[in-house]
């Protein structure tokens, strides 16, 4: 009929475009990846900012070869994948990777805004001094957090309504179900705060940098001389604003399939799908452009290939 040639060919557009993102997002975070753990190797040690990268490009990698596995296997092996406890443990994984690459991305714009800022405040100096040991340390309590969030996701998820599969929608957590009772609203409001911090988290180290970059810039006017910390001030700045303007974004979709979560095959969730997909790599290739070696790195590949291409 013609109501399910319309749905197949919009499942194959669906799973053509998915596909596409994925795998661009897997191999742009592989390639970050690849560079440090190389660099590791030779220099036997990483920065702070190299440790953060190196962790948010494997959970970002992690997170986009998990959801499209699921996502593939859903349209291929349906009966095969919404039971016990598959689904609940997908959701579970795929709720604490994502946590994990957001709160990591928010990490990163702390220690820009610490690193790079200069307020004359008494903890601001100190955080200054101690960033490089307190890196780890907020690492560490994002993974926990993270792992926090994951273990509610499966408490959630494996409730008896959520594995009714009418309710059921293929795709991530909040498509597994969107009833919410007194008992797990408590669990929703958590699991929304967790998002709702990390993207203040990113505000407010944006706000910061950019009220230093124009104080210092004022303070700069009288001298002609070039400024190097003008410079990376511009630099952090234009990569902390790439993150709000891309988290804004994400924040907004995320509420959007909270609303929308039980409606199929919706233009909203395929939207919302999309973006999703589409964030971990974006925002990735936002980081290689931001970060010398990794810029110098990609530009060679791709020189290279390009020259190859051309002898041929």
């Amino acid at each position: 009929s013609q109501e399910q040639n319309n749905d197949n060919s919009y499942g194959a557009v669906t799973v053509a475009i998915m596909t596409l993102e994925a795998f661009s997002g897997m191999w742009i975070n592989a390639f970050i990846v690849s560079v440090l753990c190389i660099s590791w190797v030779k220099k036997k040690t990483l920065n702070s900012n190299e440790k953060i990268l190196l962790l948010l490009g494997c959970s970002r990698f992690c997170y986009l070869c998990i959801s499209w596995v699921y996502f593939f296997l859903s349209i291929i092996y349906p009966k095969y994948i919404y039971v016990r406890p598959i689904l609940q443990l997908v959701v579970s994984i795929q709720s604490f990777l994502s946590y994990s690459n957001m709160w990591f991305s928010a990490c990163l714009c702390v220690f820009y805004c610490v690193k790079i800022a200069n307020f004359r405040n008494g903890f601001f100096i100190y955080l200054k001094v101690k960033i490089d040991k307190i890196v780890p340390l907020m690492l560490l309590v994002s993974v926990l957090f993270s792992l926090v969030i994951s273990i509610l996701v499966y408490d959630i998820s494996n409730k008896p309504h959520c594995n009714n599969r009418n309710s059921t929608v293929q795709g991530s957590f909040w498509k597994a179900s969107i009833k919410m009772d007194k008992h797990i609203f408590p669990s929703f409001f958590v699991i929304g705060c967790g998002y709702a911090v990390s993207f203040t988290t990113v505000i407010f180290s944006a706000l910061l940098l950019l009220f230093s970059l124009w104080r210092h810039k004022r303070n700069m006017q009288i001298n002609s001389m070039k400024d190097l910390s003008v410079d990376a001030h511009i630099k952090a700045m234009k990569s902390i604003l790439s993150f709000l303007v891309m988290y804004s974004f994400n924040f907004i979709f995320l509420i959007l399939k909270m609303i929308y979560a039980t409606k199929k095959e919706s233009p909203v969730i395929f939207l919302i799908e999309v973006f999703h997909y589409a964030f971990p790599g974006v925002h990735s290739l936002i980081l290689i452009f931001s970060n010398p070696k990794l810029e110098k790195k990609l530009l060679r590949i791709v020189s290279c290939v390009k020259h190859n291409v051309c002898m041929k």
